[in-house]
């Protein structure tokens, strides 16, 4: 008796702290993403601020490392390599690469370069395409240092494979690419970048089934890897599996990644499967950390159209259109919610202002055609549904044949 209740004791105090590790672990996640808005809003001193009142209760190189980002967003080089090296402190190599960035700005070349071979020998290691891009690293790029650095083998021959493939099949050279595969395949024909290769190359060509089953195996059963879980995702939208994507992109939520753009992605997902309020409850989430968002905003119309608020369809949509009042596809969403209330004269209206905007649109055309003709103006609808066709749309034909050939 005595045995089992230390064992019931033992087992509770064991829940308590995963349960508790993972709740801080999901609070860390939502002061990562709130301080990433802060900074891309502009908001450094906001971020700082709430990543100082997080530190001040657990510390984490993922706090620090996302301070010093918003010390250099704030130009306070002395303050980000001292969150740097916090961050390094705490997980060894995971503050190098914001290390090599910031001497890189400060114009000292040889240690920027030390950091960023540190950097290249971690798990941290990013991307050449993404370090080429950096543009901190233009301040050093000239210098007789940083030639000298790159004249050494800093990625793997498989890496630079991997890395070849990524961008042939990006840019839909898919023969090219099967060829770089094939010679990574003789040299390691049963790895795990075969097989990530071999999928992205089949999601390019459009086979999507045999793109999920391969990612598959490198996902099931295993630890998270954020690169293989995003392919899965991809995959599965591509042969329309939403549910399986959602599952996906929440598996990546669940893990820790802090990237807002998943929560989206998600949201699109669970629209497709008809799980509005899901999709509601991602997107408002979004729109807490970027309230301006265009995409954001648009997708919540139609999540709330679909789900039959109409009012509240229009509220967003006329929200966008006070955010970004040139944008002719925030006048087709609020003239599309016009259109099915049947309000014709706002939707012709919000048609027409899109069509200044950008004039070869071919269903603007039509609709605000058929707005014009449910009106009873059937001479301004002729003309409009002329035009839709000249641009290519076939549905505008039929109405054509119906009510204009004597117009």
């Amino acid at each position: 008796m005595i045995l089992l209740n230390n064992t019931l004791r033992i087992t509770t105090v064991l829940l308590i702290s995963i349960v508790t590790c993972n709740l801080q672990g999901q609070q860390e996640v939502e002061v990562l993403l709130k301080a990433k808005a802060y900074i891309q809003s502009g908001k450094s001193r906001e971020a700082i601020s709430l990543l100082n009142q997080a530190i001040g209760e657990k510390e984490s190189s993922r706090l620090y490392t996302e301070r010093a980002e918003a010390s250099l967003a704030a130009n306070d080089l002395s303050a980000a390599i001292s969150d740097y090296n916090q961050a390094n402190r705490l997980d060894e190599y995971s503050g190098d690469y914001g290390l090599a960035k910031v001497y890189a700005l400060k114009g000292d070349a040889s240690t920027s370069l030390y950091h960023l071979g540190m950097h290249l020998g971690s798990e941290y290691k990013k991307s050449e395409k993404e370090i080429m891009l950096e543009p901190a690293f233009g301040y050093i790029e000239n210098r007789p240092e940083w030639r000298q650095f790159w004249k050494k083998d800093r990625y793997s021959f498989t890496e630079k494979s991997v890395s070849e493939i990524e961008f042939l099949a990006a840019n839909n050279n898919i023969e090219e690419s099967k060829a770089v595969l094939s010679e990574l395949r003789r040299s390691y024909p049963d790895s795990d970048d075969v097989i990530y290769s071999e999928a992205i190359i089949n999601i390019a060509s459009g086979k999507y089934d045999e793109a999920v089953l391969m990612v598959l195996r490198l996902t099931d059963g295993k630890p998270v890897n954020e690169k293989y879980l995003r392919l899965l995702a991809r995959a599965q939208t591509g042969q329309s599996n939403y549910a399986g994507a959602s599952s996906a992109y929440t598996r990546l939520l669940e893990s820790g990644i802090a990237d807002a753009r998943i929560i989206m992605l998600r949201a699109g997902c669970y629209r497709k499967t008809g799980e509005n309020d899901k999709a509601l409850r991602d997107i408002e989430k979004f729109l807490e950390l970027y309230p301006e968002d265009k995409t954001a905003i648009s997708m919540a119309g139609k999540v709330e159209a679909e789900s039959g608020d109409n009012l509240k369809a229009l509220e967003y949509f006329s929200k966008n259109l006070k955010l970004h009042p040139d944008d002719p596809d925030c006048y087709i969403d609020r003239a599309g919610s016009y259109f099915v209330s049947k309000s014709w004269d706002w939707a012709i209206k919000d048609y027409s202002m899109s069509l200044d905007l950008k004039p070869e649109n071919p269903d603007a055309w039509l609709n605000k055609g058929i707005a014009l003709l449910s009106s009873g103006k059937l001479n301004d609808a002729c003309h409009d549904f002329k035009r839709s066709y000249s641009l290519g749309n076939q549905k505008a034909s039929t109405y054509i044949g119906k009510h204009c050939l004597n117009k």
